[in-house]
This record gives C-alpha cells, sequence and structure tokens, in this order.
C-alpha cells in the first residue's frame, strides 16, 4: 500500500513538472508580438507599394489609350473634303484654342491641388461627313441649276443647293438639321467659309434652301474682308479667327485671300463632322477630357492635369517650316503681308501633351508626395506628334 501511493505520488509530480512557467508563457508572448508586429509593419509597407504600382499601372494605361484616340483622330484631320480633287491649298484640318498661362502666375492651386482653365487647351479635328451617308451638295442659286453663273452668296444668310447625287431635293434636304456646321468650299480648293444651320433645310421651287447667320463683309483699311463669322456662329473657329475679324486676310479673288462668300454651280456644300477635344472642369478635383461629336460627349480619360496643343506651322518668309512648336494659336502666322494670326492653313504638324494623375488620396497616413507638384498622387505625362494625312503642305 504503501508502495502505491508513493508510485501515485512521483507520477504526479512527474506529470505537474512537464508544464510551462509563467515567465516562459511571458517570452514566448512576447517573441509572438514582436514577430506578428514585424509581419504587420511589412504587410503595410508592401499594400502601399502595391497600391503605388496599381496607381501607375492604371495611369499609364490610361494615357496610352487617350494619346491612341487623339493620334488616331489628328490623322485624320482634313478627310472628307475635297470631291475627286487634289486640292492642297487649303486644309482645314484642325482649329485650337490655346489658353496661356499669364506671365508669373500658376494655373495650379496648391491650397485644393486643382488645375485651373489655363492648363487646358482645346483642339477642333475638322473633317466632313461620311459622303455614303451624307453626300455632298453642288451650290446654286435659287433656280436649282447648275451653271457656273448659278451662285449664292453667304453673307445674306441663305444659300441653295442641288439634289446630291442619286437623292431627290426632299431626300438631299433630309440630311440635313438645323444646327449642323457646313463648309462651303469652291471646285478649286482656293476659298471657303463655314456657317451653322439655324434651321432645317427646305426644298423652294427646284433647290434646297439653306439658312444661317449671314457670313461677314466688312472694309477694314481699304480692304474688303468676306467670308469671315464670329465665334458665336462659327463655334468651330474655321472663319473666326478667335473673333478676330480682319484676319481672314483680303476678299474673294485678291492676293492672299483663303475665306470667299460667293459658291456657284460647280461648288459644294458640306456637312462637317468635326471632334472636339477639352478638359471638362465641372468636378475641379477630377478635371476629364472629353471627345465630343455628333453632339455626343464621352470621357476619354479622368484625373487630367495638362492638356496642350501646339503646332508647327509653315514659315513662308524663310521657305521653311518652323523647328519647335508653337502653343500660342494667336501666332500662328508667317509675316507676309497678307498674313494674320489664327492662321491654321499654315498647321504642318501637331504635338499633344497630356499629363494625368492618380486619385488624390485623402488618407492622412499617405505619405507619398510626387515630384512634379508635390500631391499626394501619382503623375505621369505623354506626348504625341501627328501629321494630319489631309493638310496641307502648303508649298
Amino acid at each position: 500500500m504503501k508502495r502505491q501511493i508513493k508510485a501515485t505520488a512521483q507520477a504526479g509530480g512527474a506529470a505537474k513538472a512537464q508544464g510551462f512557467s509563467l515567465l516562459e508563457l511571458l517570452v514566448a508572448t512576447a517573441m509572438f508580438m514582436l514577430i506578428a508586429g514585424t509581419a504587420f509593419t511589412l504587410f503595410s509597407k508592401q499594400e502601399l507599394a502595391s497600391e503605388l504600382v496599381q496607381g501607375q499601372v492604371g495611369l499609364n494605361i490610361a494615357l496610352r489609350n487617350a494619346a491612341t484616340q487623339l493620334q488616331i483622330d489628328l490623322a485624320n484631320a482634313g478627310s472628307g473634303y475635297f470631291q475627286g480633287l487634289n486640292v492642297p491649298s487649303w486644309p482645314v484640318g484642325v482649329t485650337i484654342v490655346n489658353n496661356v498661362v499669364t506671365a508669373g502666375t500658376s494655373c495650379y492651386n496648391s491650397g485644393s491641388s486643382t488645375y485651373g482653365a489655363s492648363c487646358f487647351d482645346q483642339v477642333n479635328i475638322i473633317a466632313a461627313a461620311n459622303p455614303a451617308t451624307y453626300p455632298p451638295v453642288n451650290a446654286t442659286d435659287s433656280t436649282g441649276a447648275a451653271g457656273v453663273g448659278n451662285c449664292s452668296n453667304t453673307n445674306t444668310g441663305i444659300a441653295y443647293g442641288q439634289a446630291a447625287s442619286g437623292l431627290t431635293l426632299a431626300q438631299t434636304a433630309a440630311k440635313f438639321s438645323s444646327g449642323d456646321q457646313l463648309l462651303f468650299l469652291t471646285s478649286t480648293g482656293n476659298y471657303i467659309t463655314s456657317v451653322v444651320l439655324t434651321a432645317a433645310p427646305t426644298v423652294v421651287g427646284s433647290a434646297v434652301k439653306f439658312t444661317f447667320n449671314a457670313t461677314l463683309d466688312q472694309t477694314v483699311s481699304s480692304i474688303n474682308y468676306k467670308g469671315y463669322n464670329t465665334l458665336a456662329h462659327d463655334p468651330l473657329d474655321i472663319t473666326a479667327c478667335d473673333g478676330l475679324s480682319t484676319c481672314s486676310t483680303a476678299a474673294q479673288g485678291q492676293p492672299g485671300s483663303k475665306l470667299g462668300e460667293q459658291f456657284c454651280g460647280t461648288d459644294w456644300i458640306l456637312k462637317l463632322a468635326p471632334i472636339t477635344y477639352q478638359v471638362d472642369l465641372t468636378t475641379p478635383s477630377n478635371p476629364k477630357l472629353t471627345r465630343t461629336q455628333s453632339g455626343n460627349t464621352v470621357t476619354v480619360m479622368e484625373q487630367v492635369v495638362g492638356f496642350k496643343v501646339g503646332a508647327a506651322v509653315w514659315n513662308a518668309t524663310a521657305g521653311t517650316d518652323a523647328t519647335s512648336y508653337n502653343y500660342a494659336a494667336s501666332t500662328y502666322t508667317n509675316n507676309t503681308a497678307n498674313d494674320m494670326a489664327y492662321n491654321f492653313t499654315l498647321v504642318r504638324s501637331v504635338r499633344v501633351s497630356l499629363i494625368g494623375r492618380t486619385t488624390p488620396s485623402t488618407d492622412p497616413n499617405y505619405k507619398f508626395r510626387n515630384a512634379f507638384d508635390n500631391g499626394a498622387y501619382q503623375v505621369q505625362g505623354t506626348a504625341v506628334v501627328v501629321n494630319p494625312r489631309d493638310m496641307s503642305m502648303n508649298d
């Protein structure tokens, strides 16, 4: 009996000796917390790095997609104008609205991390509508005759057109709507003007009647300027020259003239299908590059912080092209006697600079700051140079 009790006591003592002491437990817990803390720290740093990489990848893809879309559209600028003719004297491929930052100021507000309107330009890519759907129309007078002497004068606010090939007069009129912008083009390609329809065309007698705000005719310093318009009546700025009434050069038929007002039986009336790229600042914290065509606007890219469009222009004085890109359309000139500012016929190639950013972080623990504007986001930029295939070589 004594031996049994002693054996039991010895067994109990051995079992008790197999547990952890309090000190051992504390040491183990401390080691676990140290390892876990290190792991979470590394995970947190990796999460930030992953977020930066993901933002950079997304921004890079957005820039590439936007640049590609711009490049495709710019390459087609000026297409569809010339019906069976090689007319290189007037491109009407692009018009550019440059918003120049005032010297000594900035378009960036560091307090709100927002960019103002002067950080962004606008480019209008101008082309005729698909001729298969919207066939060109020959001009005429109210009789509808096709002779060279049967002419419309755009400074009356009314022009007449013949039936398009394969269509009746009524079918031709139905191809146009109020608000359409038209390009009037002589058969030689030497003279143009542009108007916006204020009413749907109608059939009058043997012709289609087009109604619009009249083009302007003004004598300045003994020169009679014809065929120009105001920005309100020419939103594509083809003839308005940013609102400068005398920039369109001399009257139709005079040296240096490009704009005109008289279009006759062999001349053309074309419906335009322009594309406009501009930045929408409706939400200042998220400027969006938009593309508008036929009244439909889509967002091409979000978080755009820079959109500038420059042009290399033909220099008749030196006989060579300019060697740099000009980002102020008011100085598009080759300094000839009949040349004025905003002369988009001189444009030889276009350079578009696009800068974007990732969505700004509002997390106070987000420590990253970029070197561009010190904002809590990443910044990338790209640029494309395009020689629109249908624009003038002008020489």
